[in-house]
């Protein structure tokens, strides 16, 4: 087993232990539900954002791309950990924050981060069930003139999301689907 296959796996470990609660939840979506994954237990934990970091940058190396942004506040850890972990790693990244609307004051941005004009980026969130703010993010960041072209999450509900991500053109990438979490080995 690979460094990188231990890393998943205990991030996988994780996600089932900290992030994944059952009961009665109302998503972002609207859409209601019996089990809901917290992703912040795992993103803010000192243990789970480093591995998880770690995956995403392994990603991003595959994918060619060396900037990752998101939308406040699901990406916020992510983005982050994965360019402090990029450094570390030695494939260094740029990233960028994307705000759901401009900014009202200073400098009236929409996207915050040193972004080079143009650039092909990855955008990410940690869950996707419709896949909502992964698309409000690939919209914000081609109004500023980026290109994404891959996104992640950390986790997939497998609920339409990765469809819908797909349909704008963006290749979805999730680090983990909800079905491998709970698979029987």
């Amino acid at each position: 087993m690979s460094d990188l296959d231990n890393i998943s796996h205990r991030v996988s470990e994780l996600l089932v232990e900290k992030a994944y609660l059952t009961g009665h939840f109302v998503l972002t979506s609207g859409k209601e539900s019996d089990h809901y994954f917290d992703c912040k237990q795992v993103t803010l934990d000192r243990e789970g954002l480093p591995l998880v970091a770690e995956l995403v940058v392994a990603q991003m190396r595959a994918a060619g791309v060396d900037v990752i942004g998101g939308l406040t506040l699901g990406a916020d850890p992510l983005v982050a950990a994965v360019v402090d972990a990029g450094w570390r790693l030695g494939y260094p990244v740029g990233g960028y924050i994307a705000r759901k609307e401009p900014k009202s004051h200073g400098t009236g941005h929409q996207i915050e981060g040193p972004l080079p004009t143009g650039a092909e980026v990855a955008v990410i969130d940690d869950v996707v069930t419709s896949g909502g703010s992964i698309i409000k993010a690939i919209e914000i960041s081609r109004a500023e003139g980026l290109k994404p072209v891959v996104a992640y999450a950390l986790v997939d509900r497998e609920e339409g999301g990765a469809a819908n991500i797909e349909a704008t053109g963006v290749r979805f990438e999730p680090l983990f689907k909800y079905s491998e979490l709970f698979k029987s080995d």
